[in-house]
Formats: structure tokens, C-alpha cells, sequence
């Protein structure tokens, strides 16, 4: 292996880890968080749900299986830095093109390797997820340190309009029964895939389109996607998904979505505290009893609302918990085992429903893919409504 230049990473409480360059050589600076995949680190590193973060993954080892040019989940690599404890030394996949760290040199992606990651993941778990820097251009703890304090929060960040498309473009099913819009806040390449899969057409339009423009080739149901930023600042798309759920278009959210169509709802949202990042996160679906292992890339979340009859929201939908909203009946559908997060809603008196997480995680598992096909049996029992 070749020489690296020493490099270090410095959290905004004054931690600091050491170690050598990985990827390119520089300076970056984002929130810190953490992921628990032990797999699927391309799709990661190209999910725009991402931008703005410094991801350390858990798992010990990274590039194993290099980089290959079909798993990209966008156009580019949009983590703000990297870190890694162990990089590959070679890359071993009949797939792979190029290594990782050849990828992260090329994009600019600056990382640090041969940190205990272990260490950074427990100190975050304890004192939060937080603003950080990665040098290996100046190893001057105490200037990194001033200048990570002196970069924006997460909180309050509105970076949809950095990852948008800049005009529409659709993806076609081989043949199309029916075809949705899809809102771009982030969203990635495996959401159209899934969708043609099963016969729908996806136009996807930037994240400030008007609700006439995405509405224009009267679709069958609007998608929300995943995305980077706080979901409150998201007035724009919160508005739009009002109008939507007046004119009683379908609608289907996921992750930054599923926050989206709670805050159109009346419900707010919070920061947590180091997030959920990974591909093993269990999930009770609430309707079923069935527990889904599930893929997150989530920093905020929807606070909890009441029931109607002042007890938890969270019960079974056959005891009929709901709580009431400007539209009508909603069941808080899905929530996280591991902290008790809403991980789901359920409207009940018009046609939308959404999830925290990621049915369309490319890196698996696919335990949520269902949750496409729920889609289309809202379609039609919307469109047999409709035509009654």
C-alpha cells in the first residue's frame, strides 16, 4: 500500500481521532453520523439523503467489493466526508470496475481511514450526532476545531434544492398500467426501478415543482421521495402536499416523504439524537404484527401524536386508535423496536400513507418491498371510487 498523508477528524466537543488520508486529499466538514451496513457502502455513498454528512461505517472493513458502474443510487457521490477504519487493500468482486477509494479520489470525497471506529460510534451514540472536520491538508487540531464551530447546524438546514433534478425526466415501465409523479427531494435511481417493475411509469419532477406542473399528465399518484435537511423547512412541499390530499391524489411517502406528509397532517417534527443509519433497523408494522427488517438513512423524525381518546397513538389499527386531522382520520401504521419511533402513517379518509424508511434499499433487505404494491391497490381502489 502506498504512503498516505496523516489526516484527522475533530468533532465540535473537542474529540479528536487521528489516522492517514482516504480518498482524496483536503478538507471537509458536515454533521457526523454513523451507519450500521455491513454491505452496500456504494449505495450509500450515492444516496442524497446523505449530503451534508460525515459518514463513519461501522463495520470494520470497506471496499472489499470496490466499485462497479450499475449500483450508483444518483449521479454522484454526495457524502460530505468518509470515514473508515480498515480500507481493502484490493477490491474482490467480478463486478468492480475501479477501488473505492480510486471513486472517492476522482469525486473529490475527502476521508480518513484507520480510526477506531468503534470508539467514534459509541461517542456518538452518547453525546449525539454533530458537526465535524476531516484534514489531511493541516493537522492543526485547534484551527479545525474553530472552524467546524463555525460551520451551519443540521438542524434548520434546507439542502432539497442541492440534490433536485433540474427538470423532469421520466422512467418507463417495459409495458404501463399506470404512472405516478414523482417529487424529487433526493430520491434514488432503485425508487423508478421498483415502480416499473410493476407496470408504473415515474415522471419525476424537481422538488419545487407546483402541484398544476406535477399534476400536468394526470397522473395515478404522486410519490414523495427520500432527502437530505430538516423537514421543517420544507413549507414548500409541505404546502403542495395539502393540495394534493384536498384534490384526493393517491399519495406515497418515504423517508424525508413520510415526514412531509405528517407536517401536511399537523404533526411536527424533531431532531434524534444520533439517528437511524443502516440496513438492520426492525420495524412493527402495526395492521399485521409483523416485524420488518428495515433500511433507514433518517436524522429527523415525527413527533408522536395523541389519540383521540388520550391514550397512546400507538395501538394496533383494529382497536381503532387514530388521531384526528384537518383530513380526516390517521393511523400512525409503522413504528421502530429499537426506540419507539413513527416509522408510518395511514390515512383513513383519503388516499395517502407513508414510511420512515427505505422499501427500495438497493443493498437490501427487502422485507418493506410490499409496500409497493400497496401503491398500486391504492390506485385502483381510489380509481374505482373515483368511477362509482
Amino acid at each position: 500500500m502506498s504512503s498516505r498523508a496523516p489526516a484527522i477528524l475533530v468533532l465540535e466537543d473537542g474529540r479528536v481521532f487521528r489516522g492517514e488520508a482516504y480518498g482524496s486529499v483536503g478538507e471537509t466538514f458536515g454533521e457526523a453520523v454513523f451507519n450500521t451496513g455491513m454491505t452496500g457502502y456504494q449505495e450509500t455513498l450515492t444516496d442524497p439523503s446523505y449530503y451534508g454528512q460525515v459518514v463513519a461505517q461501522t463495520s470494520p472493513q470497506i471496499g472489499n467489493t470496490g466499485w462497479n458502474d450499475e449500483d450508483d443510487e444518483s449521479r454522484r457521490i454526495w457524502v460530505a466526508g468518509y470515514v473508515v477504519r480498515d480500507p481493502a487493500r484490493m477490491s474482490s468482486n467480478w463486478r468492480a470496475k475501479r477501488g473505492l477509494e480510486d471513486e472517492l479520489a476522482s469525486q473529490g470525497v475527502v476521508g480518513i481511514c484507520g480510526v477506531d471506529t468503534r470508539a467514534l460510534t459509541r461517542h456518538l451514540r452518547e453525546a449525539g450526532a454533530m458537526r465535524v472536520g476531516i484534514s489531511s491538508r493541516d493537522t492543526d487540531v485547534a484551527a479545525l476545531l474553530q472552524k467546524v464551530r463555525n460551520t451551519p447546524h443540521m438542524a434548520g438546514a434546507n439542502h432539497v434544492g442541492a440534490v433536485t433534478t433540474s427538470e423532469p425526466y421520466t422512467y418507463e415501465a417495459k409495458e404501463t398500467k399506470y404512472t405516478v409523479a414523482a417529487l424529487d427531494l433526493g430520491i434514488k435511481r432503485n425508487t423508478p426501478r421498483r415502480l416499473a417493475e410493476r407496470g408504473i411509469t415515474t415522471t419525476v419532477f424537481p422538488a419545487y415543482a407546483e402541484v398544476d406542473q406535477l399534476l400536468s399528465g394526470n397522473p395515478d399518484a404522486v410519490f414523495l421521495s427520500n432527502g437530505p435537511g430538516d423537514p421543517a423547512t420544507a413549507d414548500h412541499q409541505v404546502e403542495l402536499t395539502r393540495e394534493l390530499l384536498r384534490r384526493r391524489v393517491p399519495v406515497f411517502g418515504i423517508c424525508f416523504g413520510n415526514q412531509i406528509l405528517g407536517r401536511a397532517l399537523g404533526l411536527e417534527t424533531y431532531k434524534l439524537k444520533f439517528g437511524h443509519r443502516g440496513i438492520n433497523q426492525p420495524v412493527l408494522d402495526l395492521r399485521t404484527g409483523k416485524v420488518e427488517i428495515t433500511a433507514h438513512n433518517h436524522g429527523f423524525a415525527l413527533a408522536k401524536p395523541k389519540a383521540n381518546n388520550e391514550q397512546s397513538a400507538l395501538k394496533a389499527p383494529e382497536s381503532g386508535e387514530f388521531f384526528d386531522t384537518g383530513f380526516g382520520r390517521v393511523q400512525v401504521s409503522h413504528i421502530c423496536l429499537n426506540d419507539d419511533v413513527v416509522e408510518g402513517l395511514t390515512c383513513l379518509d383519503v388516499p395517502a400513507y407513508s414510511v420512515q424508511y427505505h422499501p427500495e434499499a438497493a443493498g437490501g433487505p427487502h422485507d418493506a418491498d410490499y409496500l409497493f404494491d400497496r401503491l398500486i391497490e391504492l390506485i385502483e381502489t381510489e380509481g374505482a371510487k373515483t368511477h362509482a
